[in-house]
């Protein structure tokens, strides 16, 4: 910050936020997890599914040297026996993928390290448990979207990340643009706003994260990210929304659409301005969650001139939609996700009590969520997911994005759930796949380093035991329970092994056990605490 009363660049919801109660969580310092990266690290005989969309293929030798993919070897035919003529030279580590699976890293395009909300409800988890959740899920890179930690303790943990000093993801930093009312206003003009985003860049910040602006600043804002090369993310906010929706932001040149906001908006044929009810306060989180749940509902049909005009619009802006399904998902069906098989283990307390009904907790208002509710959300999901599979069938990018810690959604978990939700919404398991990773890298402007399985691109990959394609679920750190034909019972498979990051070795297992064992420390310290 530059003084106590005035925060630097990046800095202002943190300020903000500390002087509440709500300081940024605590960094990650150390690596305990993670081996390598090795000087040749060779993975024997895997089935390769490379992010592209193409189906797998082998059996491969695939030869890591450092933290990059050397070769890729064809060694046989499926079912025969393998030459070893045909194989690399010996690594000096090797893994046995015979039998098993590799796919690129999954690329998490929403994400909030932390939640510096919780704090209002107890101890809040610190980094080191969001990143390994994430990367016992197969995450290897993540958009932060907003930055409330700050931007200069995001890009603390984005350079460490990098050197290998801690367990975590690749970390692109898109920090908050304080210019809508109801969060945090400092800029005022487009002068302003274009002398931000140049000292943000110079901060380290690789994008933005807005919430809206008035149109003015916006558009000013948006030219000055395309001159400085800064991508962009814009949660359109009912507050900003009616002044300009997710194409008239496209126009302007932003990068992608997160969550669904601006787009029933840009939809609507019969109207402007959403058709709220008479006692509708946004500041309400219920009222501004069920309306939310309307918007789609009120927008052109499927299939319609309107319709299919805002699609193709879209399509010739080459615009990506970060719909972050699993967000919202609990509003379909709260009991489901309130019972989720994860939370016991694995949610932490603090986090657990801000999902909690609460007047005045983000994302907590479900003090009188009905049934009613429910079944509108669940149209509004099919509406929404037909303009998406359908601009992903006429070649639009749709990427996956959690937004986790938030609505009973826990680090990880949700991200998997994202995956479930887009082949709901109409995608095969492939086209799910391309969506994390290769399209993912493709919004962040990486793709040239990651996102695939190529010669001379970084080694960001997932070494799985069983076929990720045959149900995601096999992907959740919990597994998905299974039925073990020898003994007639129930059994938990999980289909994750490793998790490769820059040529680092995860075992997921251990972070998990390491997830595990942070959730019930923090309990029995909570429970050996005076009452």
């Amino acid at each position: 910050m530059t003084t106590d009363e005035t925060p630097g660049i990046g800095l202002e919801i943190t300020a903000k936020n500390t002087k509440l109660g709500m300081p940024p969580v605590p960094a990650a310092t150390g690596r305990d997890r993670g081996t390598g990266p090795y000087r040749r690290l060779v993975l024997r005989g895997a089935q390769v599914i490379d992010g592209t969309g193409a189906p797998p293929w082998g059996p491969a030798d695939i030869v890591i040297e450092g933290d990059r993919i050397a070769s890729i070897t064809p060694v046989g035919t499926p079912h025969r026996p393998i030459s070893p003529s045909r194989r690399p030279p010996a690594g000096d580590h090797e893994i046995d993928c015979h039998g098993k699976f590799v796919t690129p890293g999954l690329i998490d395009c929403h994400t909030h390290i932390g939640v510096a909300y919780h704090a209002l409800h107890g101890a809040v988890a610190p980094a080191d448990y969001v990143y390994k959740l994430w990367l016992a899920h197969g995450v290897t890179t993540v958009r932060e979207m907003g930055c409330f930690n700050g931007l200069d303790w995001v890009a603390e943990q984005r350079e460490a990340s990098a050197a290998n000093r801690i367990a975590a993801p690749r970390i692109v930093a898109h920090p908050y643009f304080p210019a809508v009312n109801d969060m945090l206003k400092t800029i005022h003009t487009p002068d302003q706003a274009r002398d931000w985003l140049r000292k943000a860049k110079d901060k380290g910040a690789d994008g933005v994260k807005f919430f809206g602006a008035p149109p003015a600043i916006m558009r000013a804002a948006l030219e000055e990210c395309g001159k400085l090369g800064l991508r962009s993310g814009c949660h359109h906010a009912q507050q900003a929304v009616t002044r300009m929706n997710a194409l008239t932001t496209a126009r302007w040149g932003l990068t992608s659409a997160e969550h669904y906001y601006g787009l029933p908006e840009a939809l609507y044929a019969d109207r402007v301005v959403q058709d709220y009810p008479p006692d509708y306060s946004y500041s309400d989180e219920y009222f501004r969650f069920s309306a939310a749940g309307q918007t789609f509902l009120q927008a052109a049909e499927p299939g319609s001139a309107k319709w299919n005009e805002v699609l193709e619009h879209f399509l010739e802006l080459d615009f990506t939609f970060v719909p972050t399904f699993t967000i919202y998902d609990a509003n379909r069906d709260l009991m489901r996700f309130r019972r989720a098989d994860w939370h016991d283990d694995h949610t932490w307390p603090s986090m657990w009590r801000y999902f909690q009904p609460s007047r005045g907790g983000h994302g907590a208002y479900w003090y009188r969520w009905s049934i009613g509710n429910e079944v509108e959300w669940k149209a509004h999901y099919r509406l929404w997911m037909q303009f998406l599979n359908a601009y992903k069938n006429r070649g639009g990018r749709v990427c996956t994005g959690s937004d986790s810690g938030f609505i009973f959604q826990t680090f990880g978990f949700g991200y998997i759930r994202e995956l479930e939700l887009l082949q709901e919404a109409g995608f095969n398991p492939l086209e799910v796949l391309r969506s994390a990773t290769i399209q993912g890298a493709e919004l962040l402007g990486i793709d040239g380093e990651t996102g695939s399985i190529e010669v001379g691109k970084i080694a960001d990959l997932l070494v799985l035991d069983e076929n990720p394609l045959a149900d995601f679920k096999l992907l959740y750190g919990t597994g998905a329970l299974r039925l073990n034909e020898e003994t007639n019972k129930g059994e938990w498979r999980r289909a994750l092994k490793y998790t490769i990051r820059a040529g680092l070795v995860f075992d997921a297992e251990e972070l998990l056990a390491d997830v595990r064992a942070m959730v019930a420390g923090q309990k029995a310290i909570e429970a050996a605490a005076p009452a």
